[in-house]
This record gives C-alpha cells, structure tokens and sequence, in this order.
C-alpha cells in the first residue's frame, strides 16, 4: 500500500491568518486551470492503478472551495483500490456533499479563531457525516478559544493542537495546551531526525502538481515521476537526511516517534486509535 500526499499549485487562500504566507492570496483563472488539469490527472492515475493507495491533500491554500476537490474526494472516495482519502481544510466551504462521499473519506480540520463565527464552524464540525479531526494553532491568543473548543465538541471529537512556529513554550503553557490535546508533547520540540528510520520514501511519497515525487514534502531530493513510474525504484527503507523534522504530516511517518501505533488508522485525519479526552 502506497501512501500519497499530495499537493498541488493551488496556493489560494479564503482566510487572512497572520502566520501564513498564503493568506488572502489569489491564484489566477490559468493558475487555478492549471491546478484542475492537474488535480485529475492525479485522481486518474490513482483509478488506474492495481495496488492500494492512500492519499492525504494538502494544498497550500484552501482547496474544498473548490468544486473539482470536492468532487475528487468523493469520487476516491469509492475506488475500491482506495484504503483513505484526506484533506486538510479550514472547512470555509458548504458540507452537504459530503453525503455523497464513502466512510473512507475524512477531514483534517483547522479551526482560526480571527475568521470564522465560533457558533458557526462549530456548528459545521457537528453535522460532519466523515471522520475528522479539529485542530488549532497553540497562538496564546488562541488558548480561551480552544478551552471553548474542547467543551463545546463532542467528547469522540480529537482537538489537536499544532505548536506555532517558532514559539518556545514554558512548561506551565505546555501544562496548558496539553490539558486539551494530550498529545501536545509530540508538537511541542522538533522532532531530532538525522538518519533515523522514517516511512517516507518507502511506503510514503510526496507528489506535486507535475508528479514530481519526493520522499515527504520537506526533503528537496526528486526520486522521479508519478507519471512515467520513474520513482518506483528510488522507493526504499532510508534514514531521514534531515536534522529535524517539526510539522506533524512528516514526523508521524518517523518510525522511532511510534505514532502509527497511536495513530492507528487515522494517520491521514489525525485521528487518535483510541481517544479519551481529558477529563
């Protein structure tokens, strides 16, 4: 089984958030043809082939504003060869289609406190029909608003939360940011990487709009093409080259973090195997 993450060119943003680079960005009508034509160019070679796949989108902007990730998402939904299909989202968009997508289909949802109505994304969150997760920034601005958060999602509804960039916490606000994700431990440092075991590259791949193939999204390295199967004989047991790895799409696939045994199942969606919220 072959896990993808892809990403394509579109880099356009609904939102404005203050630590992202794309944020209010727009792509132009081309770009945004561009990012189509490529889109299912993926999706066609994913139906195509013999052996099982998963695959993660994470797109630079918002991609389920857009009509043709809505549509692909549910038509890999249904791929017999499809283990799971993912995409990261700020949920911006309407959810009713996902009615029309299978139980293998999932979101990972990022809720930005400054964009959205509280009652409204939290509203959304519990009328979802697919597996997901929520997610927020450890912003202290951010803290009261994920203290609401946790209180007001349904106790099965993991809220993960990723460390900002950058930020160094002190033990009493990591003490806080754990009370609502358990797991904040794994955000909290950069992750040491240098030579260590890791998934990407063997079982994992990153792929762009081009089908260009890296090991994961953080390693500059091409191993060949998605397209022509060039990349099929880079694909092996390696060390990690870098020093570290700090963004949680690329340390859970490090073997010594142990996190498919936590994530069991719900890799894609940042979904714990067994979750229990803090009482």
């Amino acid at each position: 089984m072959l896990t993808i993450l892809y990403r394509g060119p579109l880099a356009s943003c609904d939102y404005d958030c203050t630590y992202c680079p794309f944020a209010k960005r727009r792509d132009t009508p081309e770009q945004l043809r561009a990012d189509r034509a490529a889109l299912e160019r993926f999706a066609s070679w994913v139906a195509a082939q013999e052996f099982d796949v998963s695959v993660l989108f994470t797109p630079w902007g918002e991609g389920l504003v857009r009509s043709w990730y809505r549509r692909t998402l549910v038509e890999l939904s249904w791929l017999p060869n499809v283990r799971k299909v993912a995409i990261q989202t700020n949920l911006s968009c309407r959810t009713n289609w996902l009615a029309d997508a299978s139980d293998r289909a999932a979101l990972w949802v990022t809720y930005h406190p400054t964009q959205v109505p509280y009652e409204r994304f939290v509203s959304k969150v519990r009328s979802l029909p697919v597996r997901h997760s929520v997610g927020i920034v450890g912003d202290p601005a951010h803290l009261e608003p994920a203290r609401r958060l946790r209180a007001d999602l349904p106790a099965q509804t993991y809220l993960w939360v990723n460390a900002e960039e950058g930020r160094l916490y002190t033990d009493a606000e990591a003490a806080e940011w754990s009370a609502i994700d358990p797991l904040f431990h794994h955000s909290r440092f950069p992750h040491a990487s240098a030579g260590l075991p890791c998934r990407t590259g063997d079982s994992v791949i990153s792929v762009d709009g081009d089908g260009t193939v890296r090991r994961c999204h953080f390693v500059p390295q091409v191993l060949g093409n998605l397209y022509d199967g060039s990349y099929r004989a880079a694909l092996r047991p390696r060390g990690c080259p870098a020093a570290a790895c700090d963004c949680h799409i690329g340390y859970v696939h490090l073997e010594p973090t142990g996190l498919y045994d936590v994530f069991a199942g719900g890799i894609l969606e940042r979904v714990p195997t067994t979750w229990r919220p803090t009482p």
